[in-house]
């Protein structure tokens, strides 16, 4: 069954002695998050720090004590990159932005539009049906962006995550963001301090209630260990539900969600640290238990199950698609890793070796395919010297058309239209082109790159900030684009340091919005809808609709998104302002879960979506 859970006198020299004890200790320094560094880092420093804070704790309170904590840390991060560094790169960033951009006409390259200051640096994020996005990451360790800002090495207290809901229908200020912390845990790091859930660099995929999974995370130390977490949020009530742990622990997993509407969860560093990907494919829920369907199915304390085919992945963050024959498409980084998986079977089959050599963080992507679900995807990016891409279809692959040039750390989104979208990128992990941790960057890595409906890519306008490693974007019910992501860009360009809006979001406007009036979408149907089913929607300008369309909504991170789709829907008829369509024909072709509904015209201007929700329990 589902179930739903719903100072005294201080003495001067204890306080005094936790501060020298932590003003003695160099700061702990997190490895590289890609864990350069290595496990047998000194620990003397954080078992130093986290001996003083204790110290401290102990006589003023934690909350006190952590305060005392941030403000110790930025002040060392301010000596190394003052604000006036940072305010002043901002302003070339925005002055380079508007010159470049002048030459880009809005009705063939759309245009950035708003950016504005957030409380979280967006490392996950997902799309809601609530219309919210969920942002989530970690509290950084340093302020100083040439230094690693996350506590991948870091054991104890700071090693925590945080998270943050955006309501763009309150506007862009602070009040548009609510924090919904995640559930405080204790780590099995030998420390015993509680924190918010490290559940940073985990991997996610949405349930059909709407509801996201989030699976993994760090335990910290061991140059960045798996956690066995397993988290749902839940839109509906806005609160993070814990459930039983994993098998095996996982940093940097991959989830997806099948037809059945269950989630795979694949690969991850596991707790023993950088170094020991875990092989376990596991799947949630088990089988015992039901699937959450509907809006108040909250799954707590509920078990992931092991599957008995194993995916052993060399490296983390292998690209996983469910497309139209229902199979688990695998796609790895190294170029021979390339698997299918029978979800039902629980069998695991070779695919071809991909052209291409290893990729690191680049982007995948479903490609859109009429009224059935997608057959093939598109591998792009995680190559700097390379900037051909490669789809794989019909078990097989081949070369299509390059873009301009290589990148990194890219996200590549489908938009209402059906056209491909690729925003950030650079020339390796915490490298835009001027050296590892140096914020400058190359503007090539600013631009957008559209692909159109013949394959054909071409540059576009350039955001505000150049976004690499831990970047993200998604496209919202209004047909925007929102850009996030890279901590150590958001903190070097932050114009307030104090203000507890460390990070930022830029909003993008498609071509589409800049080619006249927008369809109208007034009404869609409140219930479930079944697979291969007739329904209506109104319109109050019906003979402007040419196409209907259905997109999934996104839940990204580090250039993996796996719950992208795109579909088209039969238009059945139109009487009056009510238009007849069909739903897609099974669960393989579009998994059952919420939908955002665009009605656009024959220049592929669309409406603002409505949500539908697919698939009869």
């Amino acid at each position: 069954m589902f179930r739903a859970h719903r100072s005294a006198a201080v003495s001067a020299w204890v306080i005094a002695s936790a501060l020298a004890l932590t003003a003695m200790s160099p700061a702990p320094r997190p490895g590289p998050a890609e864990r350069a560094g290595t496990a047998a880092a000194s620990q003397a420093a954080p078992e130093a720090a986290a001996a003083a804070e204790a110290a401290e704790a102990s006589v003023i309170g934690e909350d006190h004590a952590r305060a005392h904590a941030r403000l110790r840390q930025a002040a060392k991060g301010s000596k190394g990159y003052p604000q006036t560094k940072r305010t002043a790169s901002l302003t070339a960033l925005r002055d380079s932005q508007a010159k470049t951009n002048a030459r880009f006409d809005a009705a063939r390259f759309g245009r950035f539009t708003e950016f504005f200051p957030s409380p979280d640096f967006g490392v996950h994020v997902a799309q809601l049906p609530t219309g919210k996005v969920l942002l989530f990451s970690f509290e950084r360790t340093e302020e100083d962006p040439t230094k690693e800002t996350g506590p991948t090495n870091t054991v104890g207290r700071t090693n925590a995550g945080r998270a943050y809901l955006w309501d763009p229908a309150r506007g862009t200020g602070p009040r548009a963001f609510k924090k919904v912390a995640p559930p405080v845990v204790l780590m099995p790091d030998g420390s015993y301090a509680p924190r918010p859930a490290p559940f940073f660099c985990a991997g996610h995929a949405y349930l059909p209630n709407g509801m996201v999974g989030v699976f993994g995370g760090n335990v910290g130390g061991k140059g960045g260990s798996g956690a066995k977490l397993s988290f749902v949020f839940d839109p509906w009530t806005e609160n993070w539900y814990r459930n039983r742990d994993m098998s095996a622990g996982r940093w940097y997993p991959s989830v997806v969600t099948g037809a059945d509407g269950r989630q795979i969860i694949m690969s991850g560093q596991s707790e023993r640290g950088t170094g020991t990907p875990t092989p376990v494919a596991e799947r949630f829920p088990a089988l015992r238990h039901p699937v959450p369907w509907r809006s108040f199915d909250i799954p707590v304390d509920f078990a992931s199950q092991r599957l008995r085919s194993d995916a052993p992945f060399r490296n983390d963050y292998p690209h996983l698609f469910s497309l139209r024959d229902g199979m688990i498409y695998g796609l790895g980084r190294d170029a021979d890793q390339q698997w299918l998986f029978d979800p039902v079977k629980e069998v695991r089959t070779d695919l071809p070796r991909r052209p291409a050599d290893f990729r690191g963080y680049g982007s995948a992507v479903p490609l859109p395919a009429g009224f059935r679900g997608p057959d093939s995807v598109l591998v792009l990016g995680g190559d700097p010297r390379d900037p051909l891409t490669y789809r794989l279809s019909g078990g097989r692959w081949t070369v299509e058309e390059p873009r301009a040039f290589g990148r990194t750390q890219d996200n590549t989104v489908i938009l209402p239209d059906g056209s491909l979208l690729t925003v950030n990128g650079a020339l390796d992990t915490r490298d835009y082109g001027n050296g590892p941790f140096n914020p400058k960057a190359d503007l090539k890595y600013r631009q957008i790159e559209l692909r159109d409906a013949r394959g054909r890519w071409r540059l576009g306008p350039a955001q505000r900030l150049p976004r690499g490693y831990h970047s993200n974007a998604l496209i919202m019910p209004d047909g925007r684009m929102m850009v996030t992501g890279d901590e150590l860009q958001q903190i070097a360009n932050d114009p307030d340091m104090e203000d507890g809006m460390d990070g930022s979001i830029e909003l993008y406007e498609p071509a589409y919005l800049h080619r006249g009036p927008r369809p109208a979408l007034d009404r869609v149907p409140a219930g479930e809808l079944g697979h291969d089913t007739s329904f209506e929607v109104s319109s109050a300008t019906p003979k402007d609709v040419a196409r209907a369309v259905l997109l999934a909504p996104s839940t990204v991170t580090h250039s993996v998104n796996t719950s992208q789709r795109h579909l088209e829907l039969r238009i059945t008829g139109v009487r009056g302002t009510a238009i007849g369509l069909r739903t897609p024909p099974t669960a393989a072709d579009a998994p059952p879960g919420y939908y955002m509904l665009f009605l656009l015209d024959a220049k592929g201007v669309p409406s603002t979506a409505k949500w539908v929700k697919l698939g009869v329990r």
